[in-house]
């Protein structure tokens, strides 16, 4: 069976809105390989050549100052590049990252990110799946899932990817099981299949079984107006 590599992203920026000129200023990324953190890691503060807004700040806790002497995006995106190569990305509300590095690797020359990776996946809409009308934020399925976010004082690229592996992985558990059925031969599948088992107990109704059976339909009969399913079906 093929490996599965999945690498879990995030980013922090300087603002909510690529389009008006925020950038990216912080890309967090951890391996997994076949649902295993691996402990590989991909970390990178950014210079993004422009303020951070105030409300981002509030967020993360990056400042200009800070960031002033970390390398721009054109000076890593080699690096990321190749850390995501061959791997499914889980991002959690994937379409505003994805936003935010496509516009990074545009401003580089570079193709969008899912040419540079082998598909991606948004946990928050398989989040939404699973729990239709709660709140699907990284800290709610934190403590949905009894995972410990207590270090998450402020956003941070790599801390948020951390957990959000861990969610993933509690929200997928079921999957371990095909996973495992899947690895196996068929031939073993079929050995299991084969365990002796004890014979099944039959046991035949009685006469007044019969007859309470016979009462409790006429009783839905009567009610029904003659219209019992099971008096149809034996028709």
């Amino acid at each position: 069976m093929a490996t599965l590599r999945q690498v879990v992203l995030d980013t922090e920026t300087t603002g909510l809105e690529w389009r008006q000129g925020d950038r990216v200023i912080e890309i967090g990324c951890v391996e997994m390989i076949d649902r295993k953190l691996t402990g590989r890691h991909f970390h990178r503060y950014l210079n993004p050549g422009r303020a951070i807004g105030a409300g981002a700040q509030a967020i993360h806790g990056l400042t200009d100052e800070f960031l002033a002497d970390k390398p721009a995006f054109p000076e890593v995106v080699d690096e990321l590049v190749e850390f995501v190569g061959a791997a499914e990305l889980l991002i959690h509300n994937a379409p505003f990252d994805v936003g935010f590095l496509d516009n990074e690797l545009g401003l580089c020359g570079r193709e969008a990110l899912k040419t540079c990776c082998d598909g991606i996946t948004d946990t928050l809409r398989m989040a939404r799946d699973l729990r239709p009308g709660k709140k699907n934020g990284l800290d709610a399925l934190c403590v949905e899932f009894g995972i410990d976010n207590s270090s998450r004082q402020l956003h941070g690229a790599l801390l948020d990817a951390e957990l959000l592996a861990e969610v993933y992985l509690a929200m997928t558990r079921g999957q371990e099981s095909l996973m495992m059925d899947l690895e196996m031969g068929s031939a073993e599948v079929r050995s299991l299949s084969a365990v002796d088992r004890p014979p099944i107990l039959v046991i035949a109704p009685s006469d007044d079984d019969f007859i309470a059976h016979e009462r409790v339909l006429a009783e839905i009969d009567k009610e029904s107006k003659g219209k019992t399913v099971w008096r149809t079906l034996a028709a």
